[in-house]
């Protein structure tokens, strides 16, 4: 099965900035909404964020709007999400994942119709 991979997840201090990348080497990203998703302990999965393939929206859950930013690089094949001002409560490991093109419908929730789910990388705010 075709997974993406993630990276970048370290142990940072709170107000501290860190960038994530969702990468594919054997299907080509820009065709596919990608999301942003994590998973705390004890929690359920929940949508962080999303891009849209065909229109280019962006979307972000309400706790990390103004903080973090999702963006393509297609020459890279690359997706990156770029968070400021890191907060304790955005502990959590972080995955990627592959939505249809026509949309990011049901990213918010935890995104089950998402596909080529990575292993995710380890987000550790210290405060």
């Amino acid at each position: 099965q075709v997974q993406l991979v993630e990276s970048g997840g370290v142990l940072v201090q709170a107000g501290d900035s860190l960038g994530l990348s969702c990468a594919a080497s054997e299907f080509t990203l820009d065709y596919y909404s990608i999301g942003w998703f994590r998973q705390a302990p004890g929690e359920e999965r929940e949508g962080v964020s999303c891009i849209s393939s065909t229109s280019g929206l962006t979307y972000y859950r309400d706790s990390v709007k103004g903080r973090f930013t999702i963006s393509r690089d297609n020459a890279t094949n690359t997706v990156y999400l770029q968070m400021n001002s890191l907060k304790p409560e955005d502990t959590a490991v972080y995955y990627c994942a592959a939505g249809p093109p026509w949309g990011c419908g049901g990213w918010y929730t935890g995104g089950a119709d998402f596909g080529s789910w990575g292993q995710g990388t380890q987000v550790t705010v210290d405060s």
